[in-house]
């Protein structure tokens, strides 16, 4: 299983980074995950009006494990759409980076499972067409392909068996 990664944006919106923004965002950070990962929770948790979970991957340069809080997409029975948009900016988040690499070691917890995810890099017209239906639940994401000239990835996940 290969997730390609496109290339780089030569323009795109500015994203806060660095270590005094993760210092500074780190309580509400924690304060989300305990809330996304309530094992007792029965639905998936909305922020911000659209559909979130955690999603586990594997550093591509560390072998640690991070925990993401992004917005993740019904888009049938077990199946998720996950957008690496990084807010339109010209890099791709490095979450999705760390995807790529190693797309046998993500999770997702969600409505209190966890569980091993397979991911499939959409192309083409049912990219574009996943992208649109995400667009339609989180509106902030119709505008993020007007403000880079990269590439969006959209990932599909699925239970691993």
């Amino acid at each position: 299983m290969s997730i390609r990664i496109p290339p780089r944006g030569t323009r795109g919106a500015w994203m806060p980074s660095g270590r005094l923004f993760r210092a500074v965002t780190k309580p509400f950070f924690n304060r989300e995950l305990a809330r996304l990962e309530d094992p007792a929770a029965s639905e998936q948790k909305l922020f911000m009006g659209f559909p979130v979970g955690v999603v586990t991957t594997v550093g591509s340069r560390t072998g640690q494990e991070h925990k993401h809080v992004l917005g993740v997409f019904p888009d049938g029975q077990d199946v998720w759409l996950l957008i690496a948009s990084n807010g339109g900016a010209q890099a791709h988040p490095h979450w999705f980076i760390n995807i790529a690499k190693n797309p046998d070691k993500v999770w997702l917890q969600i409505a209190g499972r966890r569980f091993r995810v397979n991911v499939e890099s959409l192309q083409g017209k049912e990219r574009d067409d996943a992208y649109a239906r995400v667009a339609a639940v989180g509106r902030s994401y119709a505008g993020y392909p007007k403000k880079t000239d990269r590439e969006i990835p959209v990932l599909r996940l699925t239970p691993a068996e």
